[in-house]
């Protein structure tokens, strides 16, 4: 354990104070450890009330306002085995701050008197820190960790204690997991939410067996979404945007046909297929499905994925990165009869 390192009865109660976010504005919630959103114009404060405090020059602030919204929508899965930062580090603390949080700590007794002796030297005795560095109000911050309020596995390996970063140093090189525009931006996806709705269907929820059924998704409902995460006190930013590019058509049963053969099916300006029109039933669908046996008394459940390509730019300055795609599906009856034939 690095000298002055938390023990993680600490850390459960730190995660467990600040890890729940919830909305600051009608599409701005605040995330990152704290329900208060961030001061801006370097008036951050900070102090304690038995085991709440009211840090808040760190937290992410995220602007939801061009997500997707509506009774449909839901998150995207990674494609691959990518996850989001289960847990950061970022400015969380002014020198008063961190000093109001630990002495009320100090003054319960409730970590023991050698925990206890080994803070005070660390961040009170110069070793290395002195009275909190005081005499670097309004330079810098405290940073400490935050959690993924949804506690992911890894959310406690987090356990730097408290370390000072100058305004406009990078934290140090050790410090894994120290807040990026990366991160950020990793944060977000994590916040992004996309329309889910039923494929159009033709003929619509009852088919017949070896008739080509056409699906489509319109323009209208599948657009690009993106929602910023940003630390004001840092001047930090990244938008997280996804796009829609495929349709991935899984039938239900293996006596069926995709069209195309690999069930995938591309977006094209904002919409994916063609709309079924009167006099189309002869033709093959650019996207679609054949069954071949009937599903009896009962029906297929017909699974459309739709896969997004994510992306982000922010505050770094180095333009477009990419990170993993995602994916957001869902499943609908499909109800297959068998065509009925009348001999003379």
């Amino acid at each position: 354990m690095r000298p002055g390192a938390r023990p993680l009865i600490a850390l459960l109660l730190v995660g467990s104070t600040l890890a729940g976010a919830g909305p600051a504005l009608a599409n701005t919630d605040v995330g990152g450890g704290a329900k208060t959103p961030p001061t801006t114009g370097g008036n951050e404060s900070g102090g304690a009330d038995g085991d709440k405090i009211n840090s808040s020059v760190g937290l992410i602030v995220y602007d939801r306002s061009k997500n997707g919204s509506g009774s449909s929508v839901g998150p995207i899965t990674s494609t691959t085995s990518w996850t989001p930062p289960a847990c950061w580090y970022a400015p969380k603390y002014t020198p008063a701050a961190l000093q109001a949080y630990l002495e009320n700590i100090w003054a319960q007794d409730s970590t023991g008197y050698e925990w206890d002796a080994t803070q005070r030297d660390r961040y009170v005795n110069g070793h290395p820190y002195k009275d909190f560095n005081k005499d670097k109000t309004g330079k810098g911050y405290w940073w400490d960790s935050y959690v993924n309020e949804s506690f992911p596995p890894g959310w406690d390996q987090c356990k730097e204690p408290y370390f000072w970063v100058d305004t406009g140093d990078a934290p140090p090189a050790d410090i894994k997991n120290a807040v990026t525009p990366e991160i950020l931006a990793q944060l977000a996806y994590n916040e992004i939410r996309v329309p889910s709705k039923d494929v159009s269907l033709a003929p619509a929820g009852t088919t017949k067996v070896n008739l080509p059924t056409w699906a489509w998704l319109d323009q209208a409902t599948f657009r690009p979404v993106s929602v910023t995460a940003r630390i004001d006190a840092l001047g930090m930013w990244a938008t997280t945007t996804a796009t829609p590019v495929s349709l991935k058509i899984e039938p239900g049963t293996s006596d069926a046909v995709t069209y195309p053969a690999s069930g995938v099916c591309e977006f094209d300006n904002g919409s994916v297929g063609e709309k079924y029109t009167a006099g189309d039933a002869d033709k093959t669908p650019p996207c679609g499905v054949k069954y071949l046996r009937s599903s009896g008394n009962g029906s297929y459940q017909l699974k459309a994925t739709i896969t997004w390509d994510i992306s982000w730019t922010g505050s770094d300055g180095g333009g477009t990165h990419d990170l993993d795609p995602g994916s957001f599906g869902r499943s609908q009856d499909v109800i297959v009869q068998e065509i009925q034939s009348v001999n003379r």
